[in-house]
């Protein structure tokens, strides 16, 4: 068969009869296939064999899961927590507040999905502090008036006081929908913050069940098993010990927890709200 060499974007393909039956990464980019966050590292693995020849069939490039869509069923949304409570680092956003030296300064606009232009970053310390896909979206929906009578809060451990107020100075910062800040978002039910718990020092403590949560509970008047918590836990398991320490008399219950070791994305907050519908029915 007729074969022709093609060049595409740094990729080499050979042709054959006008087809692409083999991909192979470019001389000139050898570490492609040795990122691990690399979508075309991901692709390339996963090609299939196929027949006697040995041939391998071209990739096929997915949508990030972030832009596929994922239905809530009819039970999360008509039985939803009354509070939701989000940690902050690594979780609610792609950076650890401890690591910084610098406070937030120049906020970068760019598209908020589908609400128009905001700031979805803020520069800090030579990083960019930006919210995961899944808060974006949770904080929109709520925005929105998406889940009525729910509120949210904030539980972190933040190492320092200077972390604890980078943290906060992002919160301000960084926007929802176009002129909305998350502190708004999360503000908008409150008339003070006791439902922002951030950081370590006293009264607070690097443990979220003895400190956090307990005066979440005082703050709010919310029980536990009435709460829907979502952590990171890649420096400690801040979900197990929540669920089984703060537990509510009667029912003998606790929050129900998720962990997002990758940060919250959408299928997590999803994930949170039917597991907690499916208890409470």
């Amino acid at each position: 068969p007729a074969c022709k060499p093609l060049h595409h974007n740094g990729v080499s393909r050979t042709t054959i009869n006008g087809r692409l039956p083999v991909v192979a990464p470019h001389a000139t980019h050898p570490k492609r296939l040795h990122r691990p966050n690399s979508t075309f590292a991901v692709e390339f693995t996963r090609r299939k064999t196929f027949g006697n020849t040995g041939s391998l069939l071209p990739p096929v490039r997915q949508q990030p899961s972030c832009f596929k869509p994922i239905e809530m069923s009819a039970t999360a949304t008509s039985c939803l927590p009354e509070l939701a409570v989000f940690d902050l680092d690594a979780c609610l956003w792609d950076q650890e507040m401890y690591e910084m030296s610098e406070m937030p300064t120049d906020p970068i606009q760019g598209e908020l999905v589908t609400a128009g232009v905001g700031v979805v970053g803020v520069k800090c310390s030579g990083r960019v502090i930006r919210l995961h896909a899944g808060a974006l979206y949770a904080l929109q929906e709520y925005h929105a008036g998406k889940y009525p009578g729910m509120r949210i809060a904030a539980a972190s451990s933040a190492d320092t006081p200077f972390a604890v107020k980078v943290g906060r100075k992002a919160l301000t910062i960084l926007e929802v929908v176009p002129g909305v800040s998350v502190w708004d978002v999360f503000m908008a039910a409150e008339k003070e913050d006791g439902n922002m718990q951030i950081g370590r020092t006293p009264p607070l403590s690097s443990d979220k069940s003895t400190t956090h949560f307990p005066i979440l509970r005082s703050n709010t008047g919310i029980e536990y098993d009435k709460m829907l918590f979502f952590d990171d836990c890649n420096w400690g398991d801040h979900c197990g010990k929540v669920e089984m320490r703060c537990r509510t008399e009667g029912s003998g219950q606790g929050p129900v927890t998720v962990r997002t070791p990758s940060g919250l994305q959408k299928a997590d907050w999803l994930k949170g709200l039917e597991l907690y519908a499916k208890r409470a029915q």
